[in-house]
């Protein structure tokens, strides 16, 4: 199951539908190095502030350090890989609706025990 951490975020300006190179620390948050293992699977969202992706992909550690963007669960691109161009975004950590939700908006406490969380 993919993890989670509370404030995990850097910025990336990597282009195209690949994975992205995790530049930037943003003051006040934690980096994915500081939070994960290499090789570990988190929830992410990538957004600039119109376009956006939700999904899992795989950290792994290095000089920059990187996140694939193995499944992607909802977007700004009909559900599909958003194609980044040049600029600068965030990605970080999030619980997507997908992960939580059946149908139903409501998320119950029983729903939020059956994900990992990273400790």
């Amino acid at each position: 199951m993919p993890l989670v951490k509370d404030r995990v975020k850097q910025t990336t300006i990597t282009t195209g539908t690949g994975a992205v190179a995790l530049s930037g620390a943003v003051a006040g948050f934690q980096t994915f190095a500081q939070a994960f293992a290499s090789g570990a699977q988190v929830y992410y969202c990538i957004a600039d502030g119109t376009a956006w992706e939700v999904g899992i992909g795989t950290y792994t550690a290095g000089s920059p350090g990187s996140l694939s963007r193995d499944t992607v669960l909802d977007s700004s691109n009909g559900g599909g890989l958003v194609a980044w161009g040049v600029g600068t975004r965030d990605v970080f950590v999030t619980l997507p609706a997908a992960a939580v939700s059946s149908g139903s908006s409501e998320v119950t406490l029983a729903t939020i025990h059956s994900y990992t969380l990273a400790m």
